[in-house]
């Protein structure tokens, strides 16, 4: 039943009749970004759609903290939480300060703000 009904919700998402409007395909065409800047967001974005990096990184949305403070807010491991901060400042998605021994995290800049903020208000609605 619940098959079925996806599948006709599915056939009316799709156009009855093949017609193609140039002027919306040029428009569209013209706008699309550039294959490095596609291959660079897409890279971006699996970064941060892993469960744990997302739940690093809205604790870093709150403010910067040191990795063990944020060990203990998402309840893992400072080498787990080390090791996933690599791979965010790698990828550009986090920044660090040293102070003495203790490095201290914070977002790279507001894109990475504003997207974590977006994914988790949409996930709400």
């Amino acid at each position: 039943m619940i098959i079925a009904s996806q599948e006709r919700a599915d056939q009316e998402a799709v156009c009855e009749v093949n017609c193609v409007h140039p002027e919306a395909v040029a428009q569209a065409r013209a706008a699309l970004p550039g294959g490095q800047d596609v291959e660079t967001a897409s890279a971006f974005l699996k970064l941060v759609a892993d469960p744990t990096r997302l739940r690093i990184l809205s604790a870093l949305n709150t403010r910067e903290l040191c990795v063990c403070d944020l060990a203990a807010v998402v309840g893992l491991s400072e080498s787990a939480v080390s090791h996933q901060l690599r791979l965010l400042r790698a990828g550009r998605v986090v920044a660090f300060r040293k102070v003495g021994r203790v490095a201290y995290y914070r977002l790279l800049d507001h894109h990475v703000t504003l997207l974590i903020e977006s994914a988790l208000d949409h996930a709400r609605e």
